[in-house]
This record gives structure tokens, sequence and C-alpha cells, in this order.
């Protein structure tokens, strides 16, 4: 029960993290503000793990290589993957693919370490993702056939793809014995080199002096709670419920998302977003019953 509530406040942090990318957008360049997210969230991480496990464990060449493809996977690719496709696409379209994440997972999962769920958890991942497109399209199911894949398309599906690859192979390294405090941050800190780097030539664009407390706050926001708690949270749902379980709640992020959105920005919210996360909950509740 607790870990099904840390991954709704997951699922509540990542949603918030809509808004703050709102409000830090259009002062800082995404790849500016990626970096300062997981700059502030891969510090936090190595306090963690200091205060909590003592520090980091030292890595054996197998699991340094898997960390590395970790970081490079669920935080470097993704990220750019992400704010690619939301340059291309409009939100609404780019949230729907996102919340393909769980179908993709639990297809890869059952591929590649022959992990079947049952057909009943099958339902619920449909039914949280039907829920999921009720909330994204304003309950007008009909625009999800309008238009066909397209460049923005094709780049949110290498980004799903990648949280897919870096949700089961979670597994792979939680299984190893490391913790997910440990296995987190190394990541992170694979992911925050690659993403400083790339962010390296893009300081020049920041202006410096017109950053207020509003962008601190913001950036604060997506890297602690949407970030440094929310990936540990993330990687002990992987531990406790398996890679496809805790992918269905990546369902309730756009339910979250335009809720706080109406709450924070003052946007109205549609019955269809109460309705669509009514379904929603009872596709996530169907999926992760029982152990």
């Amino acid at each position: 029960m607790i870990t099904r509530l840390k991954l709704i406040l997951v699922a509540l942090f990542w949603g918030g993290t809509f808004v703050a990318g709102r409000m830090v957008g259009p002062l800082l360049p995404p790849p500016v503000s990626a970096m300062a997210r997981f700059l502030i969230a891969t510090a936090l991480m190595c306090l963690i793990a200091r205060v909590l496990e003592g520090g980091l464990p030292r890595l054996d060449r197998r699991l340094f290589l898997v960390t590395a493809l970790l970081g490079f996977l669920g935080i470097f690719a993704y990220n750019n993957f992400f704010f690619a496709a939301v340059q291309l696409l409009p939100a609404s379209r780019t949230a729907l693919i996102v919340a393909m994440n769980p179908v993709a997972t639990a297809l890869l999962n059952a591929l590649f370490f022959r992990h079947k769920l049952a057909p009943l958890r099958w339902l619920g991942i449909v039914i949280s993702f039907a829920g999921a497109s009720i909330v994204i399209t304003h309950g007008d199911l009909a625009t999800l056939t309008q238009g066909a894949l397209g460049r923005g398309e094709w780049v949110m599906l290498g980004g799903v793809l990648c949280w897919a690859l870096y949700t089961i192979l979670s597994q792979l390294i939680l299984k190893s014995g490391l913790s997910p405090v440990a296995a987190t941050t190394y990541a992170s800190l694979w992911g925050t080199l690659l993403l400083t780097l790339y962010a390296l030539p893009h300081l020049g664009q920041v202006h410096w002096e017109g950053l207020g407390l509003k962008a601190a706050l913001s950036v604060a926001y997506l890297g602690i709670p949407g970030t440094a708690i929310a990936y540990i949270w993330y990687f002990d749902g992987v531990k406790e419920l398996g890679a496809p379980r805790t992918a269905v709640f990546n369902n309730l992020v756009p339910v979250f998302g335009v809720t706080l959105s109406a709450l924070l920005l003052h946007e109205h919210i549609p019955l269809s977003t109460l309705i669509g996360g009514v379904i929603v909950l009872s596709g996530v509740a169907l999926t992760s019953r029982g152990r």
C-alpha cells in the first residue's frame, strides 16, 4: 500500500512539472532547464545516499555500464526527445503519446524477460490508457485519428521507447542488490554529465539578469520533488511491483497535470477530466491489485 501511495505521489509530482515547466520555459532554453533540474536533483540524491546508506557503493564493470545506459536512456535521451517533441506537436498530442508508456513497458518486458501479465492486468492497462486519452483530448476521442504520424510523433515515440527501456532495465540493476537510492543516483550522475555537456553551448542564450524568484522556485521544484524524490520512489515501485505495474501509474500524470494547471494557472477543468481521471484510477487499481 505504501509503495502504491508513493507512485501516486510520483504522478502528482510529475504532473506539477508541467506547471513548473510552463513557468520557467520562457526564461531558460530547454537544455539549460534540463541541466539545472538534474544538477539540483543529483546533488540531493548524493546527499540522500550519504545520509541513508553511508554513501554510494563501488560498482563492478557490469553495473558501471548498466547505470551509464540508464542515465543515457532515462535522463539524457528521454529529456531531449521530450523537449524536441513539444516544439513540434501540440501539448495534448505529446501527452497522449507519453500515455503509451505503460503499454510499451509491458510489451518490452514480456519480450525481453518473458514476464507475462494476467489478462485482468492487461485490461487495467488498456482502461487507464483510455482514461488518459479522455483527459488529454477533453473527451473528443475523434481527434485521435486526426493527422498522420509525422516527425514530432516519431520523435516522441522515441522518447516512449527510451523510458520503457529505462523502466525494464531498472529491474536488472535492482536484482543485483543495488538499492533504489544508489541506482537512481548513479543513473542521474551519468545523465547529468551528458545534459551538462549538451547545455554548455546554450548558456550564452540565458538572460541571467531577468531570472527571478519564480524561475528559481520552478527549477527547485523540478529538481527536488519532480526529479530526486520522484525517480527514487519510481525505482522503489519497480522493485516492489515490477516494471509494467509501476509504469501504469504514469497515466495519472496527465490527470494531475490538468488539475494542477487549473488550480495554479487558473485553467478551466472540463467534465471530461473528472470522468477520465476516475477511469484512469480504475485501470490503475485493476493493474496493481494483489502482489
